[in-house]
């Protein structure tokens, strides 16, 4: 063992020993072979392959999955099941405060440059009098129940437990003790998670509420600080594609352009904070679903790294791929949000190994990370996205981060590996027979697909999984903190079809399962080798926009750090903020609402 690899043990539970991947040929964009259904064919289809395993088979294999047999190298590799790759910290960085006193945390202005406002913003209105937590969530209920824009992105709000909540804050500052910088501040949670006295469905019409009342760990860490729950957000129907398509719980349209979708699954994580409802929320993420509508929506958005975030005792949808994580309308909202999320769970036997996150400073490190580039992937943008997306990159060369061309080997097949392996473990979890007549018609199809992977070709993507991770770990140890940067989507959006300014779609749903591909194009990577990762807003781009002439859609910038190295990625997102400030190149959404209005503040 040389001395680099025992440097890395001793740094690292689980991480891959080294090895460079094969040379491959350079990443071509794939050609699309799936069929587009939308309408009363998607329907009818969906039904079909609910009942007939004969169509699920033929659109399996029409995917490409089975052309994961013909990669001999993968016979070199031992399967990586669980990604789960764990970082210690020595005890000078560990946080032991687990909520973050005043002053631990970094806080933003009051009023940020891009219109909305932070928890900051309600943190000194309550210390200062202006306004209290109960104010503001009587004025929030009333002004969701209200809008029907607003009132689709919330599947259930428990109006009695929010002012409960709300009361309790007013009263810890009225006596001046809040329990932290979260304390009274209105969030809003994916409906994935469970939380006591509110229904689960997961986006769709089953119930799958728990019997025991219990609360997912990282949103009790939340409410143990004080923050105001607001409700349970809108998601694609189980989690399945990246819409948020969804015609049985409501669709929330994105509010920069209500032309296109918000992104998925945490679409209605997107939405509430976009719209300027909450500042923080919190979302999953097993194929990009936190970074997709991040991107989507100009948001900040973080995908932890794998196992660090506890969502004890919530079963993991997508058990190797999945994780829970925040959207923030800045940096600072993010990294608060984020170290209380990951306080590290004693009953977790993965979480509890991690170390709580490290104290945060008050100004960044200065340090020059290396920008890891894959030219040909990166440059597989569509032309708007790529050029917004080379413009931050010039950014960060100016500040005198190196970026150096990084070999990727297997690109495409590799996100077929992780398609594969999301699809079977989801249908996995929608084992029972009583479940699936219930789904939409889009995810009757996804469900029927996953099931018809065989033994052998899951085998076969988790050997992939192993030649990527061990691949990047031979990238570290070349590049020791490299960021691999990527856009965070190479599309500008996902513009709502179907006609009549997308009710068919939105009726009915659709089934693309190419355009789903490829707007998980770079995001797919993180989830499979268990990696964090961050996507920033760098810009605007402008789009055909419906019968509203040309609009305007985000664009996302994404970067992915080593197992375990949130911070460097939360340092890279506060230059990169900083710089998108200045460029006045974050806008308020189209459909911002002025909190201040309807708070009366």
């Amino acid at each position: 063992m040389s001395s680099k690899e025992r440097n890395l043990s001793s740094q690292f539970y689980g991480y891959p020993q080294p090895r460079e991947g094969p040379e491959t040929p350079p990443y071509v964009v794939p050609s699309g072979t799936n069929p587009v259904l939308r309408g009363l064919p998607l329907a009818i289809v969906g039904t079909i392959a609910s009942k007939l395993n004969l169509i699920g088979s033929l659109l399996w294999s029409n995917t490409g999955f089975g052309t994961l047999r013909e990669i001999k190298e993968l016979d070199d590799y031992e399967p990586i099941y669980d990604p789960t790759v764990i970082k210690f910290s020595s005890n000078e960085d560990i946080n032991t405060d687990k909520h973050g006193r005043a002053g631990e945390f970094r806080t933003d202005d009051q009023e940020i440059s891009n219109g909305h406002y932070s928890a900051a913003y309600y943190v000194s209105a309550y210390r200062a009098g202006r306004l209290t937590p109960t104010k503001v969530a009587t004025s929030l209920l009333e002004h969701i129940s209200a809008n029907k824009h607003h009132n689709v992105a919330f599947l259930q709000i428990r109006r009695d437990k929010v002012l409960e909540a709300a009361a309790a804050s007013t009263e810890r500052y009225q006596s001046g003790k809040p329990l932290s910088l979260l304390d009274g501040v209105p969030v809003a949670v994916k409906d994935e998670t469970d939380l006591d006295g509110y229904e689960k469905t997961l986006g769709s019409s089953i119930d799958f509420t728990r019997k025991d009342g219990a609360t997912t760990w990282c949103v009790k860490k939340w409410e143990e600080a004080g923050a105001v729950i607001v409700g349970k957000l809108s998601m694609h129907e189980i989690g399945l594609d990246t819409t948020n398509n969804n015609p049985y719980r409501g669709t929330p349209l994105n509010p920069h352009n209500p032309s296109y979708y918000t992104g998925g699954s945490s679409g209605g994580s997107a939405y509430a904070v976009a719209a300027g409802l909450i500042p923080i929320s919190l979302g999953a993420d097993g194929g990009g679903s936190i970074r997709i509508p991040s991107a989507y929506c100009g948001l900040y958005g973080l995908k932890p790294t794998h196992g660090r975030v506890s969502i004890r005792p919530t079963p993991n949808l997508a058990s190797s791929n999945g994780v829970m994580g925040p959207l923030a309308s800045n940096m600072a909202d993010l990294e608060l949000a984020y170290r209380i999320l990951a306080t590290p769970d004693p009953s977790n036997p993965t979480s509890s190994l991690f170390a709580p996150p490290p104290q945060p400073t008050t100004t960044n490190s200065n340090k020059k990370r290396t920008i890891g580039i894959c030219t040909p992937w990166f440059t597989s943008a569509s032309p708007p996205v790529l050029a917004t997306c080379q413009t931050a990159l010039s950014h960060y060369r100016s500040l005198g981060h190196p970026v150096v061309e990084i070999p990727l080997p297997h690109l495409h097949a590799s996100q077929l590996a992780h398609a594969l392996t999301i699809l079977a473990e989801i249908s996995a979890r929608m084992s029972n027979p009583a479940i699936l007549p219930h789904l939409s018609p889009g995810n009757k199809i996804l469900v029927s697909v996953g099931r018809q992977t065989p033994g052998t070709d899951f085998v076969q993507a988790q050997k992939m999984r192993a030649l990527l991770m061990r691949h990047l770990a031979w990238l570290w140890r070349e590049y020791p903190g490299m960021l691999i940067v990527t856009p965070t989507t190479p599309n500008p959006g996902w513009r709502i079809g179907g006609g009549g300014g997308g009710g068919g779609d939105l009726g009915y749903g659709v089934s693309d399962a190419d355009m789903s591909l490829r707007s998980m194009r770079y995001v797919w990577m993180a989830n499979f080798t268990g990696c964090p990762a961050l996507s920033v807003p760098v810009g605007c781009v402008e789009v055909e926009d419906g019968g509203e002439g040309k609009g305007k859609v985000p664009v996302g910038l994404m970067a992915m750090g080593e197992w375990g190295d949130e911070e460097g990625l939360l340092e890279w997102g506060r230059e990169g903020e900083e710089w998108a400030r200045m460029e006045g190149r974050v806008q308020k959404a189209r459909r911002w609402d002025d909190a201040r209005r309807w708070m009366g503040a």
